[in-house]
């Protein structure tokens, strides 16, 4: 077993601040991502309010009725806008996809070889009449770790689930963009 109370203070410490490093980077990006999506969000709209607007005046100051119709009906909505967006949101999903990816990796990896050194540790100095108590730990700490795989794993697959969205959405409007400029 462990020498010290506090070798085994000082491992679930590890495995906790591994935990909150993990968690804090995934919340900075995320919240990161959700400023680029807002200002994404504020531009595309005032590039939308300023074209309709040109656009707009286009067919106040047209000459005739004629005009006017032709100014009109080149006033369709900018779909070829909508997929640059979708591109662009896509970005940032997979910057924050990948710097998830690597948070996760690094700190499992950490994680994994504070785990081993933790149970290397236990087994070391195991008495005579303790085994059982040895099983517990490491079954405890293997539980701990695989709660963690699991939280990490179904993060992993969210991030999945709004990427497939956004692709999704994304090949929608391509293909309307495409109909409507055949």
């Amino acid at each position: 077993m462990f020498t010290s109370p506090e070798q085994f203070a000082s491992a679930t410490k590890t495995l906790f601040e591994l935990q909150m490093m993990t968690f804090n980077a995934l919340t900075s990006k995320a919240v990161q991502g959700v400023e680029q999506v807002v200002a994404l969000n504020m531009q595309t709209a005032r590039n939308s309010v300023e074209g309709s607007m040109a656009k707009g005046k286009e067919i106040a100051q047209a000459q005739n009725p004629k005009a006017a119709m032709d100014a009109a009906a080149r006033a369709r909505p900018d779909v070829a806008g909508a997929v640059v967006y979708g591109e662009q949101v896509k970005v940032i999903i997979d910057d924050i996809r990948n710097e998830f990816n690597q948070a996760a990796d690094a700190h499992m990896a950490e994680a994994k070889s504070a785990l081993t050194a933790l149970i290397y540790d236990l087994t070391q100095n195991v008495k005579p009449g303790t085994e059982n108590a040895v099983v517990i730990i490491k079954t405890a700490i293997d539980n701990a770790f695989q709660g963690y795989e699991q939280v990490t794993q179904a993060t992993r697959q969210a991030v999945q689930v709004v990427e497939d969205q956004i692709a999704k959405a994304t090949a929608k409007v391509s293909s309307g963009a495409k109909a409507d400029a055949s």
